[in-house]
């Protein structure tokens, strides 16, 4: 499995190479990482040296429009089930490219299908390999699987490819602690994602015209979400603060922009509380000058998430000068002074409903804390990967001169992963033969029975025996459970290395 050895194309740094960014999502697919996949190779491409996108093909995707090249290789189509594509991580389309392209620095945004790609492209072509840890994936792991021995198995195989990496980077401090939770011992460096939206308003006019057809009056104040509708992203917080605000009798208004999983339900919390009339719901809005309109209405941006490890849209928010209200302690928080350039608040309704209270009656104050925050929160894309790049100098020579080390190699990988399955598999093996000799034993004996004691005991008999056949039954289930449970496991595994 994986690429043959290559003769190593890498180029010093002085001859303008090549960075390779890898990603399981690329526009069409937009979300967070994609958008800053997308970032990156925009501005390496135009400020820096080159850049090289590869990425799992997307039916009916046209990336002609792009000044770098996008690569997209074998997947199945399987956005219907989760929102995304499944890429075939071993791609021969991908390594003539690293040949074509003389690449000097793998950098994938990944730990999945993307990392296995960069760790067989980083062992082929003696390439240093970077991985960017996003977001917290040990949360979405454990909303999309169930029971503990796949969630298990599934954080494993996320270690050891992240642990095959030469250098971690993640965008926040809290999304290096969260790294760290999930068992991950090695170094990483905090490298902030930036804002692709500019320092500066929308004119009133488009204002406007963007947010005419909602009841928003200039004199009530206008609070926002820009995200998934996702319970946890804190909107049950954001809900039930705003019931207390008008139980309190003040007047509000509140817009939520975007989709999500949870959004029925989340409207259907809303129409429960009786805040229909004030609370709006808009859908989702691609469009980036509509959204920087949106910004600009809002009083406050309201973001009572601890789930996020970057908080993209607070800084987004503070792109046009409206301050948010966060969870103190987040990873949204960090930079942020209360009252400074952002306002703080415990992880309840409580605590922001009484924010929000006092806010309503210092409408100054909240636009002197929303300048703060445009000056001190805010960082643009261009200065963001100008970080990064002057990274990729050091993570060059590092690479050359040995300081990252040996990796466990992915054939190895791939071989333990099947000795785990081998093992599961005979775990079962050996279970089934034990039942069907447990209850092949416990039908002798009652034939035994019932030749013993005759046909006066045959109904004491019976009911033995059927409360015997219960507790086979039951045994049965269990590992029915057992077996269904390392079956997922086994299949996890297999859709993570295969």
């Amino acid at each position: 499995m994986g690429f043959p050895k290559q003769k190593c194309y890498n180029t010093p740094m002085k001859t303008k190479p090549t960075i390779c960014l890898l990603n399981d999502s690329f526009p069409p697919i937009i979300d967070g990482v994609s958008n800053a996949v997308l970032n990156y190779a925009r501005i390496i491409e135009k400020n820096h040296s080159h850049s090289l996108v590869l990425t799992p093909n997307v039916p009916g995707s046209d990336d002609s429009g792009y000044d770098f090249p996008v690569v997209r290789y074998p997947s199945i189509d399987t956005r219907d089930l989760i929102g995304y594509v499944a890429g075939y991580p071993f791609s021969p389309e991908a390594a003539h490219e690293i040949e074509n392209q003389h690449v000097s620095v793998l950098h994938t945004h990944c730990p999945i299908s993307s990392c296995l790609l960069g760790r067989a492209l980083s062992e082929a072509y003696s390439l240093p390999l970077i991985l960017t840890w996003h977001t917290k994936y040990d949360i979405d792991i454990a909303n999309a699987v169930k029971g503990k021995l796949l969630m298990k198995g599934a954080l494993q195989a996320l270690l050891r490819n992240v642990n095959a990496c030469d250098e971690i980077w993640t965008v926040s401090d809290g999304a290096g602690k969260n790294l760290r939770s999930i068992g991950f011992e090695g170094e990483y460096i905090v490298m902030p994602n930036g804002v692709d939206l500019p320092r500066e308003k929308v004119s009133e006019e488009f204002m406007h015209e963007v947010t005419v057809d909602l009841d928003l009056p200039q004199e009530v104040p206008c609070f926002l979400f820009i995200g998934r509708l996702m319970w946890y992203k804190g909107l049950r917080i954001i809900l039930d603060a705003l019931k207390s605000l008008e139980i309190r009798g003040r007047d509000f208004r509140m817009v939520f922009v975007g989709g999500g999983g949870d959004e029925r339900d989340i409207k259907a919390y809303t129409e429960e509380l009786g805040l229909d009339h004030k609370v709006f719901f808009t859908g989702a809005i691609y469009d980036r000058e509509k959204l920087r309109a949106w910004y600009r209405r809002a009083d406050l941006f309201l973001f009572p998430s601890t789930f996020d490890t970057n908080g993209l849209v607070v800084r987004e928010a503070a792109a046009s000068d409206t301050a948010s209200v966060i969870v103190a302690d987040s990873c949204a928080s960090e930079g942020v002074t209360d009252g400074q350039n952002g306002f703080l608040i415990e992880e309840n309704s409580e605590s922001l409903a009484e924010k929000l209270t006092a806010l309503c009656e210092q409408p100054e104050c909240m636009k002197t804390v929303g300048k703060g925050a445009g000056d001190e929160l805010y960082i643009s894309w261009e200065d963001a990967v100008a970080r990064a790049y002057d990274r990729y100098e050091v993570v060059i020579d590092n690479y050359k001169s040995g300081v990252y080390g040996k990796h466990d190699p992915l054939r190895g990988s791939l071989m333990q992963s099947q000795g785990e399955l081998m093992q599961f598999l005979g775990d079962i093996d050996a279970t089934g033969k034990n039942l069907k000799q447990d209850i092949s034993e416990i039908q002798g004996d009652i034939e035994k029975t019932l030749q013993m004691v005759g046909s006066k005991a045959i109904s004491d008999v019976r009911t033995a025996g059927l409360e015997t056949r219960e507790s086979i039954l039951s045994i049965g289930n269990e590992i029915k459970e057992h077996i269904q449970e390392t079956g997922e496991d086994i299949l996890e595994k297999l859709d993570h290395y295969l």
